[in-house]
């Protein structure tokens, strides 16, 4: 185990009543905008305790204060209807620890914002499906998740990003890069800049019926792929939904969309060879299934039948956002390569091609289980 090489980590951790001496630290996750790390604590009695310990982003998150609100709300009512149910809370919820004056955070002395959680023993954080089972799973626990907060009152959350899934803002947004050109790449990517323009009519479908009272406003996840839900490492089953930092107010659609565009991508997110990148049907209908098994019985008919626009939306509006980014220089989403942006785009500007050309097949697996 790594020392802790930070006096901020060691500050922060002081701030909390956590059992035991704290004995080490290490970066734990993948995430790309808050700084994650496991910390390790011994008890008198010897048994090694472990949390999880984050400090947010607030370039991203500008209201921690709303944010934690959020977070607190959420799963104060989540752990509430575990308990309601014969479960136990404290593995299928997340667990937000109060400092030890009882605030939701901490902030240092260099104003940075600290929170911690337990870690949930015994489970497993998968960054891709290696077996169709495991995005079964998730399914059952996003919809699950959007069940059980049905009756949360979605207008008490703050929107941390401020239109977060509008994909008409996204959109607006993307004209605007284009205009601007600010890294001088417009011309190379006329191609995919006409693309996004021969699908303007589809950017509001969904925003709109919602504008109209057609659908819903939820309580949503908005950031539901397969790594935010934790497995149990003996059973498989899903245990926890984790990374609420975008929990507000959305549509079920998104959650569900947003699954689809992670998982039923048959190759990496960034693949450059398109010729790799296909939409997956099978790993389609086995989400849709474990998502209506749970979620179903709390959505409207108008939900239901529109979980395909909630696919084809989001897998576009994530495009747009790569293609966005490409075109202001790379300021938002971490690169690695030359044309990474660009190469996201792509895949997922693929996959919306091959949604596309699926329509009444992604229609008829839906009309499966509704």
């Amino acid at each position: 185990m790594k020392t802790i090489a930070e006096d901020y980590v060691l500050e922060a951790c002081g701030a909390f009543p956590l059992e035991g001496q704290l004995v080490g630290a290490v970066r734990y996750g993948q995430g790309h905008i808050n700084d994650t790390f496991c910390v390790y604590l011994q008890t008198e009695a010897g048994d090694c305790l472990r949390y999880i310990m984050q400090r947010i982003n607030t370039d991203t998150f500008k209201d921690p204060d709303g944010l934690m609100e959020n977070i607190v709300g959420v799963t104060d009512f989540l752990r509430d209807a575990s308990r309601k149910s014969g479960g136990n809370p404290d593995r299928e919820t997340m667990t937000v620890v109060r400092t030890k004056d009882g605030k939701n955070y901490y902030r240092d002395s260099v104003g940075s914002c600290w929170r911690v959680y337990p870690f949930v023993e015994n489970t497993v954080c998968l960054q891709s499906v290696e077996k169709p089972e495991q995005f079964y799973e998730s399914a059952r626990a996003f919809g699950n998740f959007q069940r059980l907060l049905s009756d949360f009152d979605a207008s008490k959350l703050h929107e941390t990003i401020y239109k977060f899934h509008d994909t008409r803002n996204r959109y607006k947004a993307f004209e605007e890069a284009v205009l601007r050109d600010a890294a001088g790449r417009s011309s190379s990517v006329q191609a995919e800049i006409d693309f996004v323009r021969a699908r303007i009519k589809d950017v509001g479908y969904l925003m709109d019926k919602l504008d109209r009272g057609e659908l819903p406003l939820r309580v949503t996840h908005n950031d539901t792929k397969l790594n935010n839900v934790l497995l149990d490492k003996d059973s498989g089953k899903g245990i926890v939904v984790i990374d609420l930092d975008t929990v507000m107010p959305g549509l079920s659609l998104h959650d569900y969309g947003d699954s689809i565009r992670f998982g039923a991508n048959t190759n990496a997110e960034d693949e450059p060879d398109l010729a790799k990148v296909n939409f997956s049907q099978e790993l389609f209908d086995i989400y849709t299934k474990g998502f209506l098994e749970t979620a179903g019985a709390s959505l409207t008919k108008a939900e239901k039948d529109n979980l395909p626009w909630g696919a084809r939306l989001m897998t576009l509006e994530c495009g747009i956002r790569f293609l966005t980014d490409h075109l202001d220089g790379d300021k938002y989403f971490r690169t690695h390569r030359p044309n990474h942006n660009l190469d996201r785009a792509r895949t997922q500007f693929k996959l919306v091609q091959d949604m596309e050309a699926q329509w009444d097949e992604l229609n008829a697996i839906v009309a499966k289980y509704i």
